[in-house]
This record gives C-alpha cells, sequence and structure tokens, in this order.
C-alpha cells in the first residue's frame, strides 16, 4: 500500500484500483486565484488608447476621465423626526392646539360669519312675514352663525365650524 503524504498531494498505487489517500485542498478544488484572475481597476485620470479607423488606419480617441465610485457606507444611519399632530375638531368653543403656521401652542380665537344656517333662518322668517327687518335678526346671532378659528400670533385661519 501507498505511504501517507501531505494533504493536497496525491498518491496512486499500481494496482487497477488507483484510490487517492487524502482530498485536494479547497484551494486545489475551487481553484482560487488560478481560473479567474482580478483583473486591475481603473485608475483615474484621462484615458487613451489607439481605435482602429473605419479605414484601417489607428486613430487616437479623445481623451476623458474616470471617475472613482464613491463606496457607501454601512453604519450611516439616517434620523427623521416626524411630529403627528392629531386632527382637531373645531367647535363653536375656543380649541387648545399646537398652531401649524407658528408651532406654538395656543387658545384659538373665534370669529363668526354668516353660513347656510344663519341665510335659511332669514329666508324663513322672510317667508313668515317678518320683512319689516326682523328677517335680519339671524345675522346677530353667534349661535346661527358659522365659526372660524384664528391663532391668536400668526392670525392664520386654523378651522372652520359650520353649523349647517
Amino acid at each position: 500500500m501507498g505511504k501517507m503524504s501531505a494533504p493536497g498531494s496525491y498518491q496512486a498505487s499500481a494496482g487497477p484500483s488507483s484510490v487517492p489517500t487524502a482530498p485536494p485542498s479547497y484551494e486545489e478544488t475551487v481553484g482560487v486565484h488560478s481560473y479567474f484572475p482580478t483583473p486591475p481597476a481603473p485608475v483615474p485620470g484621462p484615458t487613451t488608447g489607439l481605435v482602429t479607423g473605419p479605414d484601417g488606419k489607428g486613430m487616437n480617441p479623445p481623451a476623458y476621465y474616470t471617475q472613482p465610485v464613491p463606496v457607501p457606507n454601512a453604519n450611516a444611519i439616517a434620523v427623521q423626526t416626524v411630529y403627528v399632530q392629531q386632527p382637531v375638531s373645531f367647535f363653536d368653543r375656543p380649541v387648545q392646539m399646537c398652531c401649524p403656521s407658528c408651532n406654538k401652542m395656543i387658545v384659538t380665537q373665534l370669529s363668526y360669519t354668516a353660513g347656510a344656517l344663519t341665510w335659511l333662518s332669514c329666508g324663513s322668517l322672510c317667508l313668515l312675514g317678518c320683512i319689516a327687518g326682523c328677517c335680519f335678526i339671524p345675522f346677530c346671532v353667534d349661535a346661527l352663525q358659522d365659526v372660524d378659528h384664528y391663532c391668536p400670533n400668526c392670525k392664520a385661519l386654523l378651522g372652520t365650524y359650520k353649523r349647517l
């Protein structure tokens, strides 16, 4: 029989059954660096070469520059803070909230404007015979008008409560 040898080397006996005594090493099996050599990376800077033209004569192409590809940083973490404000329900009373325009905590100021309920009340009073000026009473009653909510700091319109 054959004698033991270093890993990766084969010893065959002279007989009909040729059996290796040790398996090949990983490098020998995969062929690391032997079959697929790594081509050199392009060097930044001008690159020129001789190119054959359509007539077979050599011509130099214009010089161009290659740029190295930036490597993304795997450890970089983008942090973005998002503030979510709950939807505010506006009614006929002042509301405490954070103004989206000036980002301050405020209590809204109210302003009353004529809305659909005001005009319907006025029209109804006219039909009932109150045409001597009494039909305009709904324009003086805040409970029949729409309510606009404003910021007291920046005067921005924040929302409207519609009666109808």
